[in-house]
């Protein structure tokens, strides 16, 4: 399960296929260097997102 402390990195290392989900919810610099060491809520800061509404589908079965 990932959370809002979770490394953009990480969650693409471990399920490339959520890609979709962070490119959806508008992160689309995600392959970005320096996106990679940002965790989930630093990013969604960043673009104006609700990290819990991204949490709830990135961790969606």
């Amino acid at each position: 399960m990932f959370n809002k402390d979770t490394l953009i990195g990480d969650i693409l290392d471990q399920s490339p296929e959520k890609a979709d989900i962070l490119l959806e919810a508008g992160m689309h610099c995600i392959s970005c260097p320096a996106a990679m060491g940002e965790t989930l809520e630093e990013a969604c800061e960043v673009h104006g997102i609700d990290v819990e509404d991204v949490l709830k589908e990135l961790n969606k079965e």
